[in-house]
């Protein structure tokens, strides 16, 4: 699938940035897209590192912020990956006003009211649940990078938490999964009621070996 193919479903806006970059989506990508990704659809990405996962989240966030849907959040499991998805979306897209919120878990930051677009962790998506955030209501699409820590005995009872909550608050939020490493993909899609998307290409063939004796011997 060519990006020109999705130009009538995408902003102009964000059409414009991402034809200087791409021609031809990913695998993940246009499955993603045809399985309902710009439709509103909740999905879930399970592909290798570095195969487009996050460009997924890309058109649909894009799409609901400047079609005016809703606010977006993108949801990362360390502060320092928040850094550099603020960075990168704010330089990337400088027409969507983004914001990043890491910091006081105890704070519910009302100025994020001003902003279409957030980053943030899942302790501190958390607090802002609990603090009662007042643009809540706001948010239309929420994406979730690394979404298998749902099984991390630490930190996956408050990111389940934040799902659940969620889909309770919002009964038409758009939920994107993303992850490399998911064991249980079909059982996390039924229950995120999403969409599993799911591809074994990678732009870098991965190769297979034994170290021994200063030798490699791939399989």
């Amino acid at each position: 699938m060519q990006l020109k193919d999705i130009k009538k479903d995408i902003p102009s806006q964000a059409y414009n940035i991402l034809e200087k970059e791409i021609k031809e989506l990913r695998p993940c990508q246009e499955k993603s897209i045809k399985k309902g990704l710009l439709e509103g659809k909740n999905i879930l990405v399970c592909t290798p590192t570095a195969s487009g996962k996050t460009l997924c989240a890309e058109l649909a966030f894009t799409k609901t912020v400047l079609e005016k849907k809703g606010k977006a959040v993108y949801v990362v499991p360390l502060k320092a990956l928040a850094s550099e998805k603020f960075k990168d979306f704010k330089n990337k897209y400088p027409f969507i006003k983004t914001a990043m919120s890491i910091g006081d878990i105890d704070s519910s930051d009302p100025y994020l009211a001003d902003y279409d677009l957030i980053i943030t962790t899942s302790e501190k998506f958390d607090s802002l649940i609990r603090h009662k955030a007042v643009w809540l209501n706001d948010i239309a699409l929420v994406a979730i990078d690394e979404i298998h820590l749902l099984n991390d005995p630490g930190r996956g009872p408050t990111l389940e938490i934040v799902i659940t909550i969620l889909r309770k608050l919002l009964k038409n939020i758009q939920i994107i999964g993303l992850s490399a490493t998911i064991g249980n993909p079909n059982q996390l899609a039924d229950w995120l009621n999403a969409e599993l998307v799911e591809d074994n290409w990678r732009p870098v063939k991965l190769h297979k070996g034994i170290y021994l004796n200063g030798k490699i011997e791939f399989e």
